[in-house]
């Protein structure tokens, strides 16, 4: 809890998480309303590349918080050291 209320450990992951289920739900209710009332395969091609693009964009932005941890981790190793 201390480390989450100095901002040692971020919220962000857990929030970009919860918003990619968010926008994969979207994506699939999307998709089926094109094949309901518009087109049959651009309504697949929402349900096949929407998750994916979200899925990417996701994953790059939790990629620059693990990129902070990862230096964090290695400052404080080489502050530990003599």
């Amino acid at each position: 809890m201390r480390d989450f209320l100095l901002f040692k450990r971020m919220l962000t992951p857990l929030l970009v998480q919860l918003l990619f289920w968010i926008a994969v739900i979207l994506c699939i209710i999307g998709a089926i309303n094109n094949f309901i009332h518009h087109a049959f395969l651009h309504g697949l091609q929402i349900l096949i590349l929407g998750p994916l693009v979200v899925r990417v964009v996701c994953e790059t932005i939790i990629l620059f918080f693990r990129m902070n941890e990862t230096l964090t981790d290695l400052k404080n190793t080489v502050q530990e050291k003599p």
